[in-house]
């Protein structure tokens, strides 16, 4: 290799150092790293919740009461931790209103797996996977729909 190949690899590699850097500023990259780990938190709650009430109950009744008490501390996490905003009446409409789709989605994935044969230990974490990104962007909409107030909003 002689010396000119790597000269027109430095203006492609401050290109993408540039891109990095722009992404690691970025406020949507940054809530949506915060999302993943409150959606963590949040499914960590749900599964160990359904996974101790298997031992007492049946299935939905254990996933659906999982759901229930994550989802409560999930909207709190959501305003303070994830979009930087303050619980309001207005926020917890539309957080249920979201949710409630979500739920469905959970439901019906959850019941048709069931349904498929997965093992009720693995079941959740499917549901759990494919439901995570249609939320993002709800919740998104729902808590921040000017990007410019996410910070400030009381």
């Amino acid at each position: 290799m002689n010396a000119d190949f790597f000269v027109t690899l430095r203006p492609n590699m401050n290109m993408k150092s540039e891109k990095i850097g722009k992404l690691l500023h970025s406020t949507k990259f940054w809530q949506f790293v915060r999302f993943a780990l409150n959606g963590g938190l949040s499914s960590a709650i749900h599964y160990g919740i359904y996974y101790l009430l298997l031992y007492f109950t049946i299935a939905n009744v254990a996933y659906i009461t999982g759901y229930v008490i994550s989802f409560v501390s999930n909207f709190f996490l959501t305003n303070y931790f994830t979009f930087r905003t303050k619980p309001t009446f207005k926020r917890f409409i539309g957080f249920s209103g979201s949710h409630a789709f979500n739920f469905g989605l959970h439901i019906v994935l959850f019941n048709l797996f069931l349904w498929l044969g997965v093992h009720e230990l693995i079941i959740p974490l499917l549901v759990m996977s494919i439901a995570m990104v249609t939320q993002f962007f709800i919740l998104r909409f729902v808590f921040v729909r000017n990007p410019q107030t996410s910070q400030t909003e009381s």
